[in-house]
């Protein structure tokens, strides 16, 4: 009787787990990174280095507008973010 039922139970979560959706991958340590999703969560379109620079409050200067950018790049390569087109970022749908 308890084999039957962990047999039904395993049925049951291998069942359930084709219906769960993918796992977040990790995010990169460093603490820009959820502001900068947390930036892309209070817009509806697609957002620029430099727009999301300003969004974490970073100085526009060449190296924290090129930082975000790569940070940005980074985040498109973990299936996290889209670019639409070159340098226009965006949430994956």
């Amino acid at each position: 009787m308890h084999l039957e039922h962990l047999a039904i139970t395993h049925k049951t979560v291998t069942g359930l787990a084709d219906r769960l959706p993918a796992v977040a991958p990790e995010l990169p340590e460093h603490p820009d990174y959820p502001r900068i999703l947390a930036a892309f969560n209070h817009t509806t379109g697609p957002l620029r280095a430099k727009d999301v620079c300003e969004a974490l409050g970073h100085e526009l200067l060449p190296k924290n507008v090129e930082g975000t950018r790569a940070k940005l790049k980074r985040l498109v390569k973990l299936g996290i973010l889209t670019e639409a087109d070159t340098g226009n970022f965006a949430r994956k749908q």
